[in-house]
């Protein structure tokens, strides 16, 4: 990641069992490369599972109950996709309003292939342009999202992407995006 550090920030990594495995790995291990402080949440307890090349892949303990976070302890949002885990976000009420903070607020989320899917309920996507798996095209251009079939979509602090395979440039926006806002929030 080079000079790109994000030491001091903490960044929440909202899932439930059926996340796309790759989708929550690869961008930990950059963010905890880049000095970053990452944090497990789900509303299941114990481990969560990943989906990986079609089966239920590794468990992976959870950091903080989502009844026991508080978005205001975060700097950033990951929301990685897979298709079971953000359907099942998309309708857990809690899930919806801590996600909700961080629109709210404007702090950097960071959403690959599916995981947009909660940031409609969220209010998170009217008016902005971003991408996701081509099958969300419709539910994101129904709530009043623009879609667009790109690797990576930056839209002020919304970073998205579609698949795995956009994983390298999802990673280096979604950092860059995060050490922006550091330089932001302490500038004043």
């Amino acid at each position: 990641m080079g000079s790109t550090s994000l030491k001091g920030k903490k960044i929440a990594i909202l899932v439930v069992s059926g996340f796309e495995q790759s989708e929550l790995v690869k961008p930990r291990e950059a963010l905890d490369a880049a000095g970053a402080e990452t944090v497990l949440v789900s509303s299941e307890s114990g481990k969560v599972r990943g989906w990986k090349g079609g089966d239920w892949g590794d468990s992976f303990p959870v950091d903080l109950a989502l009844s026991d976070a508080r978005a205001v302890d975060y700097d950033a949002l990951l929301l990685p996709g897979g298709v079971i885990n953000p359907d099942k976000l998309r309708i857990d009420e809690d899930a919806i309003k801590f996600i909700r903070h961080f629109v709210a607020s404007d702090k950097p989320v960071a959403a690959i292939c599916h995981g947009p899917w909660p940031l409609i309920e969220s209010g998170g996507v009217r008016g902005r342009k971003l991408t996701s798996w081509p099958s969300l095209r419709s539910d994101l251009q129904n709530a009043g999202a623009s879609w667009v079939d790109e690797e990576v979509v930056l839209d002020r602090n919304l970073v998205t992407s579609r698949k795995p395979d956009d994983i390298p440039a999802f990673v280096k926006t979604m950092i860059e995006a995060i050490a922006a806002e550091k330089a932001t929030t302490h500038a004043a």
